[in-house]
């Protein structure tokens, strides 16, 4: 009998025992799924904001994915301008307070700018000013309990709305030169499903990193971008002038058809009946449009002046 009832808890402990490893196997596979999730979609964000050329899209998609991704209530997205030395705010979001402002949300950001520099010394109270100033990252528990960091301005703000700031991480944005070109800040992590707000995690702040440096190289290379857009409307426009110059007969001609070309371009898409009904020039359309009007007399750059001034038939 005692042998039949080691068997039986031998057969018991051997249930337990399996039991508790498929649980923690579930519990594995789960998180396991959860983080390749998390790298997925991290990849289709470093794609989709690759692909990105308006600016103020892209930092509004780099916000959004931010506060996603940490489970943050709010969010803040810092611009560093070098030339005036501080830190532009470009836009900030807030669930609770349902603020929107920057971005393409058409309300200015009122916010003053945070100086990267107070006498001539560095800046190394404000979390912002010194993750972009060190290249650190900067995740408080609660700014109100911080040692070592100035938080009167988010302070000064929750006196103000009524907020109550809490957990902030805040992460440097570094372009493919390693060089800081903007400061990601987040606001008040949550438990998923709930308002109870908790310190950022490690896992989370790991992944906050890799979206801020993917964000950073996007943005820098929207900014090249739109710098060389500008060159070359500026070179064409140059081309036009110098053709315009060449002759008084024609001063101001090149510019005129440029000007009411995208006028007439821009009625024709406000149509809605007659023989445009069905005509409708898209984005990249019009450009072309805009850049064919401005280089149609491109040819006379090499007429002979003689010949561009002659006032009969050719």
């Amino acid at each position: 009998m005692a042998i039949m009832d080691d068997n039986l808890q031998s057969g018991s402990q051997k249930h337990n025992n399996e039991a508790a490893l498929e649980a923690v196997r579930q519990e594995f596979q789960l998180l396991l799924d959860s983080q390749t999730a998390q790298i997925q979609r991290l990849a289709d964000i470093g794609i989709a904001l690759s692909a990105e050329r308006d600016t103020d899209i892209l930092l509004e998609m780099i916000i959004d994915e931010a506060m996603a991704f940490s489970n943050a209530d709010a969010g803040t997205l810092y611009v560093v301008d070098y030339d005036r030395n501080e830190l532009v705010f470009q836009i900030l979001k807030n669930q609770t307070l349902k603020i929107h402002a920057g971005g393409t949300s058409g309300q200015a950001v009122t916010l003053p700018p945070v100086p990267l520099e107070i006498d001539g010394l560095a800046n190394l109270t404000n979390a912002s000013s010194q993750a972009a100033l060190t290249g650190e990252v900067i995740n408080s528990p609660d700014v109100y309990e911080a040692i070592g960091l100035d938080f009167s301005g988010t302070k000064k703000y929750d006196a103000q709305t009524g907020y109550r700031s809490k957990s902030m991480l805040v992460v440097p944005m570094k372009n493919h030169e390693n060089e800081i070109i903007g400061v990601l800040q987040l606001l008040n992590a949550k438990v998923q499903g709930s308002d109870e707000v908790v310190p950022f995690p490690k896992n989370r702040e790991t992944m906050i990193i890799s979206l801020a440096s993917q964000a950073a190289v996007a943005l820098e290379n929207a900014r090249l971008i739109a710098g060389l857009q500008g060159l070359f409307d500026a070179f064409i426009e140059s081309i036009a002038t110098a053709i315009d110059e060449k002759s008084a007969y024609t001063a101001g001609h090149i510019r005129r058809v440029a000007k009411l070309t995208m006028m007439i371009a821009s009625q024709v898409n406000k149509s809605n009946a007659g023989v445009f009904e069905d005509t409708f020039f898209n984005e990249d359309e019009m450009e072309e449009l805009r850049v064919a009007a401005w280089l149609h007399d491109v040819g006379k750059i090499t007429t002979p002046e003689y010949v561009v001034d002659k006032a009969t038939k050719l």
